[in-house]
């Protein structure tokens, strides 16, 4: 298999071992590692986000790790800029890029391009929240097809946050949300990458996904929690959606066991490992999937 030209990009979900994976492929191929997790970006959040620690590189460089500041937004599309920065210094070493991750909206911007349509303003798009709030869906749909009849074979007409978007879209730039998303084109060939998805059985994963929570809370996570609410990070970041910082905040209230928040942690993981593998059905059909045990033969026939 030439890789020489390519991009390769490991995705799966949450503890399904792809870090390990692509430190092992990387020293094979002469890669060089970069951060497709949404999470794993902020330099505050090592532990509760599984960032790989610097011990465990086995001297494969590592990218977009822990740069980031809390108390700042992140969007895909600062995240797909340096991405692209990274694969040209990448390539220009004359080594691999090989993406890590499990953010699937990082992957999507990456192969097809980052719908770039401009900022409406809040005030416009409260308004139209409060005229989908006094028709109710059935006829805001209807007033949404007689606005852009090119979303009734796009859009469900139960579906109500894309039957807003649409509208305020459509309503606001003049132009339909579908042909924003026609006009966008990625950085790259699609034939340029390799796309691996890790696909662990249902009962192994949650198997991991416990370990890793204990292990967690064994190394850190609390006291991380603790240097975290000492920041004051504003409620609307993005970095508050990480799983295990409301249920430890709970935990130093006293309002929950240790035992307690364990559970909830892994609950949370498990339910976001469900969510990122029902995602991959419908978004990432196209890649190369890899069970376990075949990710070992993967690596030998390279």
């Amino acid at each position: 298999m030439d890789l020489k030209s390519k991009i390769i990009l490991i995705s799966g979900p949450t503890a399904s071992g792809k870090s390990i994976f692509a430190i092992k492929l990387a020293k094979k191929i002469n890669g060089e590692i970069v951060n497709a997790d949404s999470m794993q970006v902020y330099k505050e959040l090592k532990i509760l986000s599984a960032r790989p620690n610097p011990k465990d590189y086995q001297k494969i460089k590592h990218h977009l790790y822990g740069f980031h500041d809390v108390k700042k937004n992140f969007s895909t599309g600062d995240w797909l800029k340096l991405a692209v920065k990274k694969i040209k210094e990448i390539k220009k070493r004359k080594h691999i890029p090989i993406f890590v991750g499990g953010t699937g909206l990082y992957y999507k911007a990456l192969t097809e391009g980052l719908v770039e349509i401009p900022n409406i303003p809040i005030r416009f798009r409260n308004k139209i929240r409060s005229l989908h709030k006094t028709l109710g869906q059935k006829k805001f749909y209807k007033k949404l097809l007689k606005l852009d009849p090119i979303s009734k074979n796009k859009i469900n007409s139960t579906d109500s946050q894309r039957s807003i978007r649409a509208y305020e879209v459509k309503k606001y730039t003049k132009k339909s949300l579908h042909d924003w998303f026609k006009d966008t084109k990625s950085y790259f060939k699609k034939n340029e990458f390799i796309k691996i998805y890790i696909d662990f059985p249902r009962q192994e994963l949650i198997q991991r996904i416990n370990l890793r929570t204990e292990k967690m809370l064994k190394t850190g996570a609390i006291k991380e929690v603790k240097k975290f609410i000492k920041l004051k990070v504003p409620i609307d970041k993005s970095v508050n959606k990480a799983i295990g910082i409301d249920e430890i905040k709970e935990y130093l209230n006293n309002k929950k066991e240790l035992s307690e928040t364990k559970e909830k942690i892994s609950i949370k993981t498990r339910q976001y490992a469900k969510r990122q593998n029902t995602w991959a059905r419908g978004n990432m059909m196209s890649w190369l999937r890899l069970q376990p045990l075949e990710m070992n033969k993967f690596l030998k026939k390279i």
